[in-house]
C-alpha cells in the first residue's frame, strides 16, 4: 500500500558548512526539539575534534566513513513458523542502513555521560572511523545473529 505523502528526501537541504545531504540528514536525526542550530553547532565541533584527532583526512570524508563502517548489510526479523518464532536473516535496504548507523552513532554517544555532546560524538565517529566503539559493535552482533540464524533464510520470502 503506498504511503499517504511524499518522502520529506526531495526537500532536504544540504548543510550550510560542508554542503553534504549525509550531514544534513544526521544533523536532522540528532535534533530534538527543533533546536537545528544546537545540534548543528555539536556536529561541527565534534568534527572539528576528528579533525584534531585524524589531521591527515578530511572530517567529512572520516564521518562518511565511519557511517559507513557501521552500516549493517543483514539483520534478522523475527518470523512465526508453526509453532516457533524463528529469526529470519534478512538483507537490509540503503535507506535502512543508513538509518540504523546513523540511530546506532547517536544512541551510543547519548549513552555516554559526563562529556559534553561535541566530544561524544566526535569519540564515537573516530571509534567507528577505526571500527571499533559501542555502534560499531552493535553492528557486529546484528552480524553474528543473522549469520547465527542462516538455516532459517529459506523462510525469507
Amino acid at each position: 500500500m503506498p504511503r499517504k505523502y511524499d518522502s520529506t528526501a526531495k526537500f532536504l537541504r544540504p548543510d550550510p558548512k560542508y554542503g553534504s545531504l549525509l550531514a544534513s540528514k544526521f544533523i536532522n536525526c540528532i535534533m530534538q526539539d527543533g533546536k537545528k542550530s544546537t545540534v548543528q553547532t555539536v556536529f561541527y565541533d565534534a568534527l572539528e575534534i576528528l579533525r584534531a584527532k585524524i589531521p591527515d583526512t578530511d572530517p567529512l570524508e572520516a564521518f562518511s566513513t565511519a557511517v559507513q563502517n557501521v552500516k549493517p548489510i543483514v539483520e534478522v526479523r523475527s518470523r512465526r513458523v508453526g509453532g516457533a518464532t524463528l529469526q529470519v536473516p534478512h538483507e537490509i535496504k540503503r535507506e535502512r542502513q543508513q538509518a540504523l548507523a546513523f540511530r546506532w552513532l547517536i544512541q551510543a554517544s547519548r549513552k555516554k555521560k559526563g562529556k559534553p555532546m561535541a566530544r561524544k560524538l566526535a569519540e564515537e565517529l573516530f571509534d567507528a572511523y577505526n571500527k571499533q566503539g559501542t555502534a560499531y559493535t552493535t553492528r557486529e552482533n546484528t552480524h553474528k545473529m543473522a549469520e547465527a540464524n542462516k538455516a532459517y533464510a529459506h523462510f525469507a520470502w
